[in-house]
């Protein structure tokens, strides 16, 4: 598995500070998020899960802990939105170039505007995807924010 990833390479450019964490990536696991989680011996509120949805039929990116599901309400109403509903991953991959259960938000073919759910903020590390199945970036929640140009909301049902 590389450890270098346009995701990665992103952070470095923007000189934000993270580690590189791989784990054994399960295919079958019913949730990637909280099979990364368990994985790396963590907090499913700290490892976050990137999701792709569609915000009044335009593409957006959001960051949530993995043991919790996302409200479209309330993501429809973070982007000023009247409805919102999940991308489908063909869709996903297409537009992020890359690959679900390795969609990271950093680095993707083409920038969308990105929400990062409010209480994930409050924690001083997290973990992101890398952009590749079984990798993870640890960094601070609001460098993260600050690299992606994103918005704090709550987000969770």
């Amino acid at each position: 598995m590389s450890r270098t990833t346009r995701a990665t390479q992103t952070l470095a450019r923007a000189g934000i500070s993270f580690t590189v964490h791989s784990y054994e990536y399960d295919p079958g696991a019913e949730r990637v998020g909280l099979q990364a989680a368990d994985a790396l011996g963590e907090d499913p509120s700290r490892v976050l899960k990137t999701l792709m949805a569609e915000v009044d039929g335009k593409p957006v990116c959001c960051i949530v802990p993995s043991d919790r599901e996302v409200s479209m309400k309330k993501l429809a109403a973070a982007f000023g939105g009247k409805s919102a509903n999940m991308m489908k991953p063909a869709d996903a991959e297409r537009l992020t170039g890359y690959h679900v259960g390795g969609i990271s938000p950093f680095g993707q073919k083409k920038l969308v505007p990105t929400a990062i759910e409010q209480a994930a903020l409050g924690e001083a590390l997290v973990f992101i995807n890398g952009g590749q199945r079984g990798l993870q970036l640890r960094l601070a929640p609001k460098d993260a924010q600050a690299v992606l140009k994103a918005i704090g909301a709550p987000l969770i049902s």
